[in-house]
């Protein structure tokens, strides 16, 4: 095997060098991050990159010592998960795709403004995302991800990109992308949500920014990589429909995910009874399970990456672990993690 352009790695995600790397783990016992530079002619800081990925991808497995050495999970189980995981996001982008079709088809025909509405002034869209949050009786659904409006604060407060006052007895769900979430918005957003009683959880890979109010209208932006660049009201009560089944497919393969355990939480701080964890080693799993590495669940819990694997050490005492593919893996047998998301109606 080599790691030529032909090289099967990126289609799951891991660069050249990566999949280079791991070749070389599965045909020897272990080995130490120089040996491995060596083997596949990379410097050795490169080499530890490399490894640093793999090991957060579950894929290998790390041995403590002078130098520390590093040994290949079983392929078959350790690729096969994330194959399984690979596959799953295909099918669910093509639903995905299906959904924003029909949006596709609604912006394309603009002789029908009574069901989609065009707002291309920015201070126009921020007025009308504050009418129709204020007149919401009962839910507001909310997709969000990188890059966010920037500007006057009026304008910065639309299409989920930051949390006004909601009213009281409204129920508030957000998904957020993964990759932006240690984005200083994305933080902010969710701390002021969930500080009020709203549910959030993360997914990777957002297909759209949305939201969704009393499932009757929609806020969406134009065009994703532009928030400036205008938004869709959208009123046809297909498209709407749609659009909250979309949000629904999300919700409910995200992951759930708390910030109780950040020092500047408001709140008080319940104990889970669900698991022998305390709360910070439990949000710790809980990112862990969403794919983030450990200087940005730092980020987002606002602690210290060496903080970060204290905790993570601590649970893999507490399951007999000693790897993270170990943790991951008895934390999902034990329940600690979702394996699978449940339906938010059930």
């Amino acid at each position: 095997m080599d790691g030529t352009s032909d090289s099967p790695w990126a289609g799951i995600g891991l660069d050249s060098l990566s999949g280079r790397v791991l070749e070389y783990l599965v045909g020897h016992a272990s080995a130490s991050a120089l040996t491995v530079a060596e083997a596949v002619g990379a410097s050795r800081e490169e080499a530890e990159t490399a490894l640093r990925s793999l090991e957060d991808a579950l894929l290998i497995i790390p041995i403590a010592g002078r130098p520390p050495r590093w040994k290949a999970g079983p392929p078959r189980s350790s690729l096969g998960s994330l194959l399984a995981r690979r596959r799953a996001e295909l099918a669910r982008a093509e639903s995905y795709m299906e959904q924003l079709h029909e949006i596709y088809d609604v912006a394309a025909h603009p002789h029908a403004p009574h069901l989609v509405e065009v707002l291309e002034d920015n201070e126009e869209v921020a007025a009308r995302y504050a009418h129709l949050l204020k007149g919401s009786t009962h839910e507001v659904l909310h997709l969000a991800k990188p890059p966010y409006v920037t500007g006057p604060p009026a304008a910065s407060d639309q299409r989920g990109t930051a949390q006004p006052e909601y009213r009281e007895g409204i129920r508030l769900r957000s998904v957020y992308d993964t990759e932006g979430f240690t984005d200083t918005v994305s933080l902010e957003t969710a701390l002021r949500g969930s500080a009020g009683g709203g549910e959030f959880r993360l997914s990777s890979r957002l297909p759209v920014k949305l939201v969704l109010f009393d499932r009757t209208t929609a806020l969406l932006p134009l065009h994703d990589d532009r928030p400036s660049a205008g938004s869709l009201v959208v009123h046809s009560p297909a498209l709407v429909a749609a659009l909250a089944a979309l949000f629904e497919a999300i919700w409910k393969h995200a992951v759930p995910v708390s910030l109780e355990s950040r020092q500047d939480w408001p709140a008080p701080r319940p104990t889970r009874e669900t698991t022998p964890l305390d709360e910070r080693t439990q949000a710790i799993l809980d990112l862990m399970a969403t794919g983030m590495k450990d200087d940005a669940i730092a980020r987002v819990l606002d602690i210290s990456r060496r903080t970060v694997q204290k905790h993570v050490s601590e649970a893999g005492t507490a399951l007999g672990a000693r790897t993270r593919f170990q943790i991951a893996l008895r934390a999902a047998e034990r329940g600690w993690l979702p394996l699978e998301t449940p339906n938010s109606n059930e």
